[in-house]
């Protein structure tokens, strides 16, 4: 469309590059290319919109491309494209592989996850997990070889406090064994004590330090704690299939401190400041200042930026990736600028660093989730609370299968989370979400099961035929597809995909009340099989990326 007015505009004497869009009125796309005509040329837009509209209307191709194609004032050609075009365009994108998604090559890096070793996951680690693996499955479905790690909190100072805790409350620490509910009790326990007590605190640092330093009785109590502590992340996570390739920690990087030390010296840029080891990364167009990266302290220990150069060093090292992803919480966004910053300064690495911070998940007072008692919330009982919510709202749900309720609940999450921009903030209203009307992933599990039931596997091929404007709307919808998953890994952001798979269910819902499958035509209850087996292929596969898997039934 965009070359035959083109030559439409040239035609006419205009030089341009057209650009069509598409409309959120009454037409199907638009051109407004007659503004910036008008001021070029001198000339009114509406001169020049009625000028092109003429000449696209005896253009020998119009009725392949165009059903309608007017002037509206003060200067847009509206569009609306032909049943032809339509068809021609749905057959081509069935017949593509990946939905017609752009192809790519790269070897990309994702970090996400990032929980703390010792600590049960809160609400806070649903957006990284499930935004990561996410954009994980979206940038692998695009052709990439994407590495997944999850880089594990494993080697800091709550690592200290829990070595702590055991060295006060066994004496056989070689056969001690430790359990879940220990560790969950011992760590916020510990922590406080820290706030109260000085000489704890102290102990705890140092406890910590000798366990990055070798010390045998605190290396084999940590391992001890990794143990219980893994296994029941990798529990939870398995739930919500979230996946990695590697299950490194900051006790992996700890390895790479000195050669990253020394390197970062040779460049140059490592100063002393106040006893600490820094780099400078203020930049003088910088609006806000930029503190210095803090590499090593005055007291010899180590921060997050030294564990996140480390693993930046190690990566590069045995992956050579083209892309290094983070997903974190927006709070870090700062500390990302440095670390990059420090990489750049010491042409570390010359792949691309991408950081993506995200909102928080709010409760219904809009501020971080909480339990009644003003807690945080573990994840394991958000989970509890979302499928009680489900059981309990039809009396059909308390004799649901098991996997199949394990599959609406993970929509439930997952659907809640990803159909939000992952910048912004958001309210986990779990009855609403748990809806199976309205934006919410069990609507679209329900509209995939609704359509599938009416499918056959004919071998057909779709006619030039549309038979009424919900056939329209939906065959329209079914051919942005491609443009909706690439935007989404351009941009990392998996929220296109998620409003796309509602936006069609809208569609494809509409098109089930509407047009009735007994008793049709045979060539028409052929094309409508063909739409719709289109669709629900659409519907799973862009489910499938988003991490949400279809029930039997619900």
């Amino acid at each position: 469309m965009e070359s035959i007015f083109n030559e439409v505009f040239k035609k006419l004497g205009y030089e341009i590059d057209v650009k069509i869009i598409k409309s959120n009125k009454d037409a199907d796309f638009q051109c407004d290319d007659c503004f910036k005509l008008a001021k070029e040329y001198h000339k009114s837009p509406i001169e020049i919109g009625n000028e092109v509209v003429l000449e696209i209307n005896n253009h020998p191709d119009f009725t392949n491309y165009f059903k309608e194609v007017i002037f509206s004032n003060p200067g847009f050609i509206n569009i609306k494209v032909s049943d032809k075009y339509i068809c021609d365009r749905l057959r081509l994108l069935m017949d593509k592989d990946n939905l017609g998604v752009l192809k790519d090559n790269k070897t990309i890096v994702l970090d996400y996850g990032g929980p703390n070793v010792a600590k049960p996951l809160h609400v806070g680690h649903l957006r990284s997990a499930i935004i990561g693996q996410a954009i994980n499955n979206i940038l692998k479905y695009a052709g990439n070889k994407t590495i997944a790690d999850i880089h594990l909190g494993d080697f800091g100072l709550q690592i200290g406090q829990v070595i702590y805790g055991i060295l006060n409350d066994y004496t056989d620490y070689e056969n001690v064994q430790l359990t879940l509910d220990y560790l969950n009790e011992t760590y916020p326990k510990m922590s406080a004590l820290c706030k109260e007590d000085e000489n704890v605190k102290n102990e705890c640092l140092k406890i910590t330090k000798e366990l990055q330093e070798g010390n045998s009785l605190y290396r084999m109590l940590w391992e001890k704690i990794c143990k219980v502590s893994i296994a029941d992340i990798k529990r939870i996570y398995d739930y919500l299939s979230v996946s990695f390739d590697y299950w490194y920690g900051e006790s992996d990087s700890f390895k790479e401190f000195a050669e990253v030390i020394s390197y970062i010296d040779s460049k140059g840029v490592l100063q002393e400041d106040d006893g600490a080891k820094v780099v400078f990364v203020n930049e003088e167009d910088d609006k806000v200042n930029i503190p210095p990266c803090i590499i090593q302290k005055s007291d010899g220990a180590y921060l997050y930026a030294t564990s996140d150069l480390g693993t930046i060093w190690q990566r590069k090292r045995d992956f050579n990736p083209d892309n290094m992803i983070y997903i974190t919480d927006d709070r870090q966004n700062m500390h990302f600028m440095q670390v990059f910053r420090v990489v750049d300064k010491c042409h570390m690495y010359d792949g691309v660093l991408e950081h993506f911070g995200f909102g928080t998940v709010n409760g219904p007072d809009n501020k971080p989730f909480k339990t009644r008692s003003g807690g945080t919330l573990k994840l394991e009982d958000l989970i509890k609370e979302v499928k009680d919510t489900f059981i309990n709202m039809r009396v059909d749900n308390k004799n649901m299968d098991t996997d199949d309720l394990d599959k609406i609940v993970n929509a439930i999450i997952k659907f809640a989370d990803l159909s939000n921009d992952l910048e912004h903030s958001y309210i986990f209203d779990i009855k609403k979400f748990s809806e199976v009307n309205g934006k919410t992933g069990p609507y679209i599990l329900y509209t995939y099961l609704r359509i599938n039931k009416l499918i056959t596997d004919d071998n057909d091929t779709l006619s030039n035929n549309i038979y009424n404007d919900t056939d329209r709307n939906l065959r329209l919808k079914l051919l942005e597809v491609s443009d909706v998953v690439d935007l989404s890994i351009r941009e990392r952001k998996p929220h296109y995909i998620a409003n796309y798979l509602y936006e069609l269910s809208v569609l494809a819902n509409n098109f089930y009340q509407t047009n009735r499958m007994e008793g049709l035509e045979e060539s028409i209850r052929k094309d409508y099989n063909i739409v719709l087996s289109f669709n629900n292929k659409i519907l799973k596969t862009l489910l499938d990326l988003l991490g949400i898997h279809i029930p039997k039934k619900m």
